[in-house]
């Protein structure tokens, strides 16, 4: 974008304040804060839309206004709640917060592996019933781990899970025989035929069409008894009905899960009670400071975008997620 000065609405929320950061950008770009009721009225002739309020769906709704829309910045890794037809078949261009999480989740994600292999849960219960019993744990070197997702946080968890002394496979969309990272892929179409290997299952992959029910009744029927599924990715990818049956019945050892399908749970709902299931509150990649870090990257993209450069983290939209280039770095 060049030339006069360009029209950006920020989506938030009530009790959602817009970032400070925004003030770098008074100066270039006319700045609307919203919320999803005032969007429609504030969309007509912006250029811009941050979605600060990232899992808002009044976008669609209020699409009809987005009369020179040019980009839309979401700041969350997850795209799959805003992509819709109309928007997709648009030549607007969709950012996202590309590369803020890797690391944070790719930890989260080693704590949870963790807290599994050396029963730390079972350890905190105990301590909470007044109960000293002496059990054995797990060595986390030499264990192996399926990691479903091969976008920068599934690769910062692979790597991260190799630093400890595991072994991992990664699983991705297609079937890749010698990834420059990550070494042989898995198609995720086959997973259910070499899950049986592991003991720990991540899911880090994005919500598409074809990552949706992922983990089903075939995939926990294949995995070992003992095996542990994480979930950092989306509550849709996992049929959690057949991962709750799977965790009753004994037919798996444990789940951690930080996205669930419905967040929050309602109060009668049996993940709450499910023996062996973890539960988090969607937070594993927020870290003290995540929000300033996707205010600071909103700001910087901003400003390629004035300048008429190439902006970072662009979303494939018909994938719904940001590609890879062939020598596996993140096309921007």
């Amino acid at each position: 974008m060049t030339g006069s000065r360009a029209r950006a609405v920020v989506l938030t929320a009530p009790g959602l304040d817009p970032p400070p950061q925004l003030a770098d950008l008074e100066d270039d770009l006319e700045l609307d804060v919203v919320d999803a009721d005032g969007l429609a009225s504030a969309l007509g002739g912006a250029q811009v839309l941050f979605l600060w309020d990232f899992f808002s769906p009044a976008v669609q709704d209020a699409w009809d206004a987005a009369d020179a829309l040019e980009w839309i910045h979401v700041a969350a890794a997850g795209v799959d709640s805003l992509l819709f037809p109309a928007l997709v078949r648009s030549p607007v261009t969709v950012t996202n917060a590309q590369g803020v999480f890797d690391r944070p989740i790719a930890e989260f994600v080693l704590a949870s592996v963790l807290a599994h292999a050396k029963r730390l849960h079972e350890s905190r219960e105990l301590q909470r019933q007044h109960v000293w019993q002496h059990r054995e744990t797990a060595l986390l070197a030499g264990q192996r781990v399926m990691v479903i997702g091969t976008g920068g946080i599934g690769r910062a968890t692979v790597h991260l899970l190799r630093a400890v002394g595991c072994e991992v496979r990664a699983v991705g969309r297609r079937a890749v025989p010698d990834d420059p990272e990550l070494g042989e892929v898995v198609a995720s179409s086959s997973l259910a035929e070499h899950v049986g290997w592991a003991d720990h299952v991540v899911n880090a992959a994005p919500l598409t069409p074809s990552t949706t029910g992922l983990l089903d009744a075939a995939v926990f029927a294949a995995m070992r008894p003992s095996a542990h599924v994480v979930n950092i990715g989306r509550g849709a990818s996992v049929v959690q009905e057949d991962l709750l049956a799977a965790l009753r019945e004994g037919r798996l050892g444990g789940a951690s899960l930080d996205v669930l399908e419905e967040e929050p749970p309602p109060p009668g709902s049996p993940v709450w009670d499910t023996p062996g299931l973890v539960l988090s509150a969607h937070l594993s990649g927020d870290v003290v400071g995540w929000r300033d870090t996707l205010a600071d990257q909103f700001v910087a993209n901003a400003r390629r975008f004035l300048a008429g450069a190439p902006l970072s983290g662009v979303v494939d939209k018909d994938l719904g997620y940001v590609p890879r280039s062939p020598a596996g770095q993140v096309a921007v």
